[in-house]
């Protein structure tokens, strides 16, 4: 149980962003998969038999609410990594067979973080923040590349970590 200053991680916090609407889009459409298989197709003749029509219905309603499940995420995860929720929601649900959804995916950019000194939202990979100029990670004094907090010598230039002024060539 996490505790009220914790932050939750993993598939339950990514589930929490999916939006209402689309909880109430994929709930609907679950319930009319169980309608049409169920009940009006049952007045036809060459129906399938009862079991095979409760599976069908069963397997479509998932599989519509799972689809508007992940329209609804898109929305919301291309807004919080500063992307474009119009537009990548549009490509999720035009581009046909699940292919604008793998696009989103595959192309999506990584989460910003806040700077600990001012709160602007950074970018993954940057060294300083853009706007107080607070340093966010480890760099080597000599080239600015991004080094591990336990290297001795930046892996780039070979400059001493402990001391800057002391220069391996």
């Amino acid at each position: 149980m996490l505790g009220k200053d914790e932050t939750q991680t993993g598939l339950t916090a990514e589930i929490k962003i999916i939006p209402p609407w689309a909880w109430a889009l994929a709930a609907v459409a679950f319930v009319a998969a169980q309608w049409f298989f169920d009940i009006a197709l049952a007045h036809h003749s060459d129906a399938p038999p009862t079991w095979a029509r409760a599976l069908l219905g069963l397997a479509a309603g998932l599989g519509g609410g799972c689809l508007l499940l992940l329209i609804g995420y898109i929305n919301r995860d291309a807004k919080r990594r500063g992307m474009s929720p119009t537009l990548w929601t549009i490509v999720a649900v035009v581009i046909p067979n699940a292919l604008g959804i793998i696009l989103y995916f595959i192309l999506r950019q990584p989460r910003s973080s806040a700077c600990p000194q001012c709160g602007t939202a950074v970018q993954t990979g940057f060294n300083f923040c853009p706007r107080c100029s607070y340093k966010l990670s480890p760099s080597c004094p000599q080239c600015q590349r991004v080094v591990g907090v336990n290297d001795v010598y930046c892996p780039y230039c070979g400059t001493s970590m402990r001391d800057p002024t002391v220069n391996k060539s």
